[in-house]
């Protein structure tokens, strides 16, 4: 019996916004490069564009969607078509591009966005002597880009200063490049079919696959994944489409499957915060994505998104742009032939309101780690991460307000006399008994005799001595208070009058009383018992019927 695997991202599914919240009108270049045509930041999305006689490339504000009118702003600084562009990772204002003209220059976004075309670089990186074909940025150090153009060579450019850091020679037209996690190294695909990760700074090849990667003519994409892995796609020698999973290391094969038998290019997208990959292809309306664990296969299926236009190319927002409240993982901005370009947001299904840590985990910020020349003296870094969590923000309508109260039993709560009590009280014989009211010591005898048995049935108790409170006639005058210890004030003291005493316990005497009352009324109902049946015996028998019978 087979188990289903467990995953968080199982049920990530994927559906476009309205189109009042994508952009229309756009015309999208036609080149046949497999290149996406798009770059996205949390700022602007940017869209290369089909023009005459130079080669332009549109950047919109995120926010502007709807339709682009015919006017609006390009960048316009190429002699030849523009075949890639890529946003810098540290600075969302700045972008780079390269063309058929054999150049590649960095531009400068003014805040806000066009008003105007741009025409003028900030910097223009000559050193292909064919077209430019591929631009990617380092991802921790500042300002270190890589381009890759048809005469078969790459270079890494320090664009702060203009300066050409290494240049690296290949066999063939390179067709994918991609940096590692710290940009220490990146892999490429080329059209001879090998394999290879480089070292960025010094340009030598440090592994290489003895066989092709994939054994089809059609070009191959790689990506340089986290944890030592590289994920390609190409084709099989049937035609066959496929996806690989390599050891950075060794560029042994962990994993190879074969997905269909359509005709476009599979290009990669990865996700290294959740090991997510997107595989978008060239003319397909459908977006596969995989999971990549440690546990064969390493790359398992989760699902798919299907739309009825077929994509012309793509753009993907990086995480610092997408909504968490939302639970959303991916955008994807998928550009049609018929000029709109659709937003895709993928989001794991969630029904808390709270901060999802376990999908969000801590993200590449847009500060670099280190600087160009540092970078290239040596020093390796891996990239600043940031919190999602300051993004977050709750839509719960009122907080949860926790109010603390106090525990009553830590109080004493004060006895209260009972209703039967307060019926002895009353009482005119309560009343007699109870007029003088005696200190605590005298009080403590005839509280302990509480719980003690009662006299027996037969036996008549006599009732209590009433206490003298004056001088017998005849005798000397004594004081009324014969006790050695110092006379204690009344309970009802005006607060004008002397200070208690030390040990005066006004609510100690009180409930002495209490239980004093209580003594008499059941020494009181055992009495008047004991006379009931002192006078049922005393009583003449009377049998007048014969059926009367002595109780």
């Amino acid at each position: 019996m087979a188990f289903m695997r467990k995953s968080k991202f199982r049920h990530v599914f994927g559906k476009p916004l309205k189109k009042d919240d994508g952009y229309d009108n756009i015309r999208v270049t036609k080149n046949s490069w497999d290149s996406p045509f798009c770059s996205v930041n949390p700022k602007y999305i940017a869209i290369i564009t089909e023009s005459a006689g130079g080669g332009s490339f549109l950047v919109l504000p995120i926010k502007q969607t709807g339709r682009v009118e015919m006017n609006q702003p390009v960048v316009d600084g190429h002699k030849g078509p523009v075949l890639d562009i890529a946003f810098c990772p540290h600075n969302d204002d700045v972008i780079a591009s390269c063309s058929e003209d054999c150049t590649v220059k960095v531009w400068q976004i003014p805040e806000g966005g066009l008003t105007r075309n741009l025409t003028e670089p900030v910097v223009e990186l000559v050193s292909h002597i064919k077209r430019a074909c591929i631009v990617t940025w380092h991802p921790s150090a500042q300002n270190i880009l890589l381009s890759a153009g048809a005469d078969s060579k790459i270079c890494i450019w320090n664009v702060g200063t203009g300066e050409l850091y290494v240049e690296i020679n290949l066999p063939d037209l390179i067709y994918s490049a991609s940096f590692s996690y710290n940009g220490n190294r990146f892999v490429c695909t080329c059209k001879d079919k090998i394999l290879r990760v480089i070292d960025s700074r010094t340009g030598k090849v440090i592994k290489e696959t003895k066989e092709p990667c994939h054994q089809g003519s059609k070009p191959a994409q790689a990506l340089y994944l986290k944890h030592d892995k590289v994920f390609t796609t190409g084709f099989s020698r049937m035609s066959e489409r496929q996806y690989a999973l390599w050891d950075a290391n060794t560029l042994e094969q962990m994993s190879l499957d074969e997905i269909d038998q359509a005709n476009g290019v599979l290009m990669p997208v990865y996700d290294g915060d959740v090991e997510m990959i997107y595989l978008i292809g060239k003319g397909d309306s459908i977006i596969r994505y995989y999971e990549i664990t440690d546990e064969a296969p390493y790359v398992h299926y989760l699902s798919l998104y299907q739309s009825r236009d077929p994509t012309r190319g793509f753009g993907v927002m990086c995480k610092r742009g997408l909504n968490i409240n939302n639970c959303e993982i991916m955008r994807i901005y998928k550009l049609l032939n018929t000029g709109t370009v659709e937003v895709i947001p993928f989001t794991v299904p969630r029904k808390s309101e709270l901060f999802q840590d376990d999908i969000y985990p801590d993200t590449a910020s847009d500060q670099p780690a280190i600087s160009g020349e540092d970078w290239f003296r040596g020093v390796d870094a891996d990239p600043v991460l940031v919190s999602l969590k300051d993004m977050f923000a709750s839509e719960m309508k009122e907080p949860a307000k926790v109010v603390i109260k106090s525990n009553i039993l830590d109080k004493k709560v004060p006895a209260t006399p009972s209703r039967r009590s307060e019926e002895v009280a009353s009482t005119p014989q309560a009343k007699t008994a109870h007029s003088v009211v005696r200190p605590a010591s005298e009080a403590a005898p005839a509280a302990s005799g509480a719980g003690a048995e009662l006299p027996p049935e037969n036996e008549t108790t006599p009732p209590p001595p009433k206490p003298s409170i004056g001088p017998k006639p005849g005798s000397k005058s004594e004081p009324e208070e014969t006790v050695t210890s110092p006379p204690k004030p009344s309970i009802g003291s005006k607060p004008g009058s002397k200070s208690e005493p030390e040990g005066f316990d006004p609510q100690g005497i009180l409930e002495d009383i209490r239980k004093l009352k209580l003594i008499v009324k059941a020494h009181e109902r055992r009495i008047k018992t004991l006379e009931e049946r002192v006078a049922q015996y005393e009583a003449p028998s009377t049998d007048e019927d014969g059926l009367g019978e002595t109780c």
